[in-house]
């Protein structure tokens, strides 16, 4: 057996009289999935009073003596890449970062590397593993050119934890962005379906098909031929916030999949070179509030010399 492995030894309650193996370990062992228990019992890593066992549904007895080996958890193959992090909090169960803009969030087609992911392994280490492998936990997602604050869990309890909580009042997730022009009500609520744009695979866009979506919006700042808003996600769908905008005819600046060159219209020529400048979508993710903690990604440097160049 590997040096590095740990055995947990787990004594039978009375009140755990009858229950299936691969429960009880799953309830005195939270930090791990009871998938991942019940596949360390089916390799016979589990022994009961003694005697290896390879069934997760043995029904255990009161007074039983459970040894667990717990192995050390697996490598992924993932490379670690000495790339830059802005860490903004950091425990023994998640880290927080400010994502730059431009930083893909885990390897996928086309980004095989010098990704958020490869850089997670190179820089956090302790990372206890999730579902048995020494990876990070990725609860949400950015967009590439979206900054802003992640949460990346250490481990499967609370990679289970997060992701129960992540669409309920016990989060809260506040945006901001750049757009064309002014809404008409300087607050309000976004109710809207969004699925994939039959037109247009590559697309999202409102449509009585798709899953339920809800933005709240408020205007922080009316600028010249455009406005500063502040956005709070109530779901989570993909490209939520730049649909919902874009559906009440106010799309993000610089968002090339559902904007296009707007800044054409705009008789400033001044302002339309710094609109047109601006290389992403003008979008940030500026808080987020979890059960352990409220966090908050301070506006990026070009957001910032975009607003100023229209405040100017």
């Amino acid at each position: 057996m590997n040096s590095e492995t740990l055995t947990r030894r787990i004594t039978i309650s009375s009140a755990d009289d009858g229950a299936r193996l691969d429960r009880v370990l799953a309830a005195t062992i939270p930090q791990h999935s009871r998938s991942f228990l019940a596949s360390l019992i089916d390799d016979g890593h589990v022994a009961i009073d003694g005697k290896a066992t390879t069934k997760p549904s043995f029904r255990v007895s009161a007074g039983q003596q459970i040894d667990v080996a717990m192995p050390p958890p697996a490598a992924t193959g993932l490379v670690g890449q000495d790339l830059p992090l802005h860490v903004l909090y950091d425990d023994a169960d998640l880290i927080v970062i400010d994502k730059p803009a431009g930083l893909v969030v885990h390897p996928s087609a086309g980004h095989a590397d010098q990704t958020l992911v490869n850089a997670l392994v190179f820089h956090v280490k302790d990372l206890s593993g999730i579902g048995g492998e020494l990876r990070p936990g990725i609860v949400h997602r950015l967009d590439k050119e979206t900054s802003g604050v992640m949460v990346i869990a250490k481990n499967d309890a609370t990679h289970r934890a997060l992701t129960a909580a992540w669409n309920t009042d016990a989060v809260r997730k506040e945006y901001l962005a750049i757009v064309y022009g002014t809404p008409k009500n300087s607050r309000g609520t976004i109710d809207a379906p969004i699925g994939r744009d039959p037109r247009n695979r590559k697309r999202m866009s409102v449509v009585a098909s798709g899953r339920n979506a809800v933005t709240d919006y408020e205007v922080v700042e009316s600028l010249r031929h455009t406005s500063l808003i502040r956005c709070r996600l109530r779901t989570g769908r993909t490209h939520q916030i730049r649909v919902h905008l874009k559906h009440i005819g106010h799309p993000i600046v610089g968002d090339a999949l559902y904007s296009g060159p707007q800044w054409r219209g705009i008789p400033d020529k001044r302002l339309q070179k710094a609109l047109s400048s601006f290389g992403r979508q003008a979008l940030h993710a500026w808080k987020l509030r979890i059960p352990q903690g409220e966090f908050e990604a301070v506006l990026p440097a070009d957001m910032s010399a975009l607003l100023q160049a229209l405040r100017a």
